[in-house]
Parts: C-alpha cells; sequence; structure tokens
C-alpha cells in the first residue's frame, strides 16, 4: 500500500526557548492519522476483519433512509449512521457486492465502497496525553516589541499583510475555523486560548465521538492538524508563535484513521458535523482517500464525490466557508489529462490517466470550496504546488525549499513556522499550509462582517487579494527548463487565481 499524505512536505522541531532551528529534518512518510473512537458496528459483532465501508445516498430526508435502511439488512450490510440531512448512510458489510446489490434498490441514487483495505476487527479510543509546557517553559519565550518570540520567523505574516492586519484587529471570538484534520492538541499554549471545545469532535469512524479530547492526535500521530490550527489561530499571547487570526476560535474536527487515511465517511461526518455547530470557516489540507482523483464514471468513485459534494454543500448552505488545499505535485490541474500514479493508495496503485474535469480531487475540486495553491518566501509559486487556471482561487505563503525561495532576515527557513503537539514548534512546507492562511483571512472577513454569507466573504477575499502576475519563466531551480505553464491575466491565472490573500484588505474593505 501507498501511504497518503496531508498536504505539506517537510517538517522541523524547535525545542521550547530556540530560536532557530539548525537543521532540517524531512519526513515524507508522515501521515495524518488519527484513533478510531468505537469500534464498527460490523466488525464488533463478528470480530470480521473482511468488512469493508460504503455510503449510500439516497434523497435526503428520513422517510427514503428508513426505506433503503431495511434493504441494506437484506444486503449484508450494517448501517453505522445516517446522514439523513444530506441522504448519506455509512454503512459497513462483508458483502463483496453490497454495493453493486444495493445500487439496484429504488431510492438509491449512488453508493461506493469508500475503502480498499478492510475495517480492522477492533478499534479502540486513544486521545493521547500530549505534554503541556511547564511554567519554567514558557518563561524562557518572552515577547519582544509587541510580537510574539517567534513571530520574527514567520515572513508568511508580512507576505499577507497580517501584521498590519493585527495592528487594527486580531479577529473576533465569535468566528470559529474547524481544522478538517488528523487532530488538534488543544493543550499547546498557542492554541488553547482560542480553542472551541463545542466546536470540536472525533468523525474517524465515520460517526460523531464527543469524548473529552478525542479530537486530539495521540502521542504516535501526526502534528499536522496542530500546525494547521495554530497557523490559523495561534494566539497573541507572548508565547512562541502568532496565526493569521489570533483572536479568532478554532476547533479540531479529526477525520484521518490509525493507518492515516482520510476516508469520505470521516470526511462527510466532518462537514455535517461543522455545518449543524456553528463553525464559520472549514480548512481542508488533505484530499479524501484512497483515490486522489474520483472519476464520477466509475459507479463506487461517482457515489465517493456525490456524498463529500453533498457534506460540503450542506455546511456552505448553513452558513460555512470551505478552504481546501490544492495539492503538492506541481499538477496543471487545468490540462487535458493528469497521469495519477498513486490511487488507490490503500491497494494497488497504478498509472491511471485521467480527465481532471470529470474526476475531482475531493474536497478541492469541489463545486463552492475556495481551492488555495502556495507561495515560497519570494511570492511565486511554491516549486511543489499544483496549478491551473479557472482552478486555483487564490494563493498563499505555504513554503518551499530556501534553496528556490530564501526569506529575508530575520527568518531562516522558507518553511511555515507552527506549534506541534506537546508545547513545541515546528517549520512545515506545502499546500497544506497556503490553506490555513486563507482560512484565518477568511475568518478575519467574517469578524469584520460579521452577517456576511459565504458567497459574500468568498467574494471580499478574491477583492481584496493582491494581484499576481504569472511567473513567466517559471524555472524554480535555475536548471534551464520550464518547471510550469501559467495562463491568465494579472488579476486571474493559474498560480496564484485572483491573487495572493490580504489580511490587511479583510480588515479594512
Amino acid at each position: 500500500m501507498t501511504a497518503p499524505k496531508p498536504r505539506h512536505v517537510r517538517a522541523l522541531s524547535i525545542p521550547v526557548g530556540m530560536a532557530m532551528a539548525t537543521a532540517l529534518a524531512f519526513l515524507p512518510n508522515v501521515t495524518a492519522s488519527a484513533a478510531d473512537a468505537t469500534t464498527t458496528a460490523a466488525a464488533a459483532a463478528s470480530g470480521d476483519a473482511t468488512s469493508l465501508s460504503f455510503v449510500v445516498n439516497v434523497r435526503p430526508g428520513p422517510g427514503t433512509s428508513k426505506q433503503v435502511q431495511k434493504a441494506i439488512g437484506r444486503a449484508g450490510g450494517t448501517v453505522v449512521t445516517s446522514y439523513d440531512q444530506i441522504g448519506v448512510i455509512v454503512v459497513h458489510s462483508s458483502n463483496p457486492d453490497f454495493a453493486k446489490t444495493i445500487r439496484t434498490v429504488r431510492g438509491v441514487e449512488s453508493a461506493g465502497a469508500t475503502r480498499n483495505a478492510p475495517l480492522p476487527a477492533q478499534s479502540t479510543t486513544d486521545v493521547g496525553t500530549p505534554k503541556v509546557l511547564s511554567a519554567e517553559e514558557v518563561a524562557e519565550a518572552q515577547a519582544v516589541d509587541g510580537q510574539d518570540p517567534l513571530e520574527p520567523l514567520q515572513w508568511d505574516l508580512p507576505a499577507i499583510k497580517a501584521d498590519k492586519a493585527h495592528e487594527k484587529t486580531l479577529g473576533s471570538p465569535k468566528v470559529t475555523v474547524a481544522v478538517i484534520d488528523t487532530g488538534v492538541d488543544d493543550t499547546h499554549p498557542d492554541i488553547a486560548p482560542n480553542f472551541d471545545r463545542r466546536a470540536s469532535v472525533n468523525c474517524v469512524t465515520g460517526k460523531p465521538d464527543t469524548t473529552d479530547g478525542a479530537w486530539r492526535p495521540s502521542a504516535s500521530e501526526s502534528p499536522h492538524g496542530t500546525h494547521v490550527a495554530g497557523e490559523i489561530a495561534g494566539a497573541k499571547n507572548g508565547v512562541g508563535m502568532t496565526g493569521v487570526a489570533p483572536g479568532v476560535k478554532v476547533s479540531g474536527i479529526k477525520v484521518s484513521n490509525p493507518n492515516g487515511y482520510f476516508y469520505t465517511e470521516a470526511v462527510v461526518c466532518g462537514f455535517v458535523w461543522a455545518a449543524e455547530h456553528g463553525v464559520d470557516v472549514t480548512n481542508n489540507s488533505y484530499y479524501t482517500d484512497p483515490w486522489y482523483f474520483n472519476c464520477k464514471n466509475d459507479p463506487d468513485q461517482k457515489a465517493l464525490v456525490e456524498a463529500v459534494g453533498r457534506a460540503s454543500r450542506y455546511a456552505e448552505k448553513k452558513g460555512t466557508v470551505n478552504v481546501a488545499a490544492a495539492g503538492n505535485e506541481n499538477y496543471d490541474l487545468a490540462a487535458d489529462s493528469i497521469t495519477d500514479p498513486v490511487s488507490p493508495n490503500d491497494g494497488t496503485p497504478s498509472d491511471r490517466v485521467i480527465d481532471p474535469s470529470k474526476c475531482y480531487d475531493i474536497p478541492t475540486q469541489l463545486p463552492g470550496v475556495v481551492t488555495v495553491a502556495a507561495t515560497g518566501a519570494k511570492g511565486i509559486k511554491s516549486s511543489f504546488s499544483n496549478h491551473g487556471l479557472g482552478v486555483i482561487d487564490i494563493a498563499a505563503p505555504g513554503g518551499d525549499s530556501t534553496a528556490y525561495q530564501t526569506p529575508e532576515p530575520p527568518a531562516t527557513s522558507g518553511l511555515i513556522l507552527g506549534p506541534l503537539p506537546g508545547g513545541r514548534w515546528g517549520y512545515m512546507a506545502g499546500t497544506s499550509m497556503a490553506s490555513p492562511h486563507v482560512a484565518g483571512v477568511a475568518a478575519l472577513i467574517k469578524s469584520t462582517h460579521p452577517h456576511a454569507s459565504p458567497a459574500l466573504v468568498k467574494a471580499l477575499l478574491y477583492a481584496g487579494a493582491t494581484a499576481t502576475p504569472c511567473t513567466d519563466p517559471y524555472d524554480i531551480n535555475g536548471d534551464g527548463k520550464i518547471d510550469a505553464v501559467c495562463e491568465g491575466s494579472t488579476n486571474h491565472n493559474g498560480f496564484y487565481g485572483w491573487g495572493t490573500a490580504n489580511a490587511l484588505a479583510a480588515v479594512t474593505k
């Protein structure tokens, strides 16, 4: 199997009290993982490790759902939960023909397996015991000139004028951004002041688990979600670093399983939970496993697109702006074809040639979702960032190799600084890091315009972006070979969309 990856590429840990890092630690196999919160219904009953998970899509409302649930039982399925408000039923079954059978049932609009790997026979809750900074460790880091002590290393904040925005407002505590990710360590001193427990949950099984702390990563799990949360709303409290919107609330919605996969049932649960708990913005720095691109001419993949699409639309209808990372493969998402070598990443992948206009990276390419490309310290497209005219909506700092884009002093790394579980800080890079910058700017817009609809927030986000012309030619490593082609105008193009996110405009327009 090929391990899935959240949309970051590198990480570096900074011990408490250390002003800068001396080495870059590559973590090529870091995966976003989370503990299953409850024993799965089918597997717990039988101890059968051959069960798979499915989504069955029906007309929204309890009537059709109840009728179809009877047929699900007859087809050898066990209902885990049903989201009647969007017509998505999560099912476990050991019947290899379950999806094919249930698709013939009246009232079923689509159905498909969400994975190739079997469900575990047992699963237990492990919320982890993150290390909390001691009073002595906190005292080692002192604020200087109104900045948090690590803020001078954050070249990304002035790159989007967040430092200037903070002179006017830090954002409203009435605004919540949900990090749909690998879990968030809410005990971290940069996150604890702004954490929204009510809007946090573990969605790994596809059914919400509200056990206290279930949203946290365990000690062995990825720091990805914690880093993302800090980039958005790291508190301006004299400790560590500062988020783009350090006055807003942030919640953790954990959706990746112990093996690091972001499966459809968990993602659906995450969006629905956000929708029903007053979340204003969601950040989605991942793709939904196991398919990098989901092709609607395949009945299983079509069902996954439909299920996640229904959930993201439901969240937007409820007032949520959904922001997502564009991906790190330097793909042109507007090309006629792309070779996808990693799908399915929980089975036997092969080189698939897909048409990106018919096969979708979800939730990134779903209608209504803000798709974010990454820039480096020199303000141009990160070497790894996906791009594409009409696909990329906006760009923001995601970092890049210092060999390609070197920041101005006092910053020392071309990557993005953020918190890590256990009271640490570290660097990461990827469109995973670009997306939370945009989510933070959207939160500032919502803070300034509390009654703005998602459509208006997005319109203000794009209108306030700093127009960024195509980088042409784009030879990021200087070897004389064009590494990507940008199409479009200064105000709207395939590298930067409507431009680079602008936090100052978010609080002044």
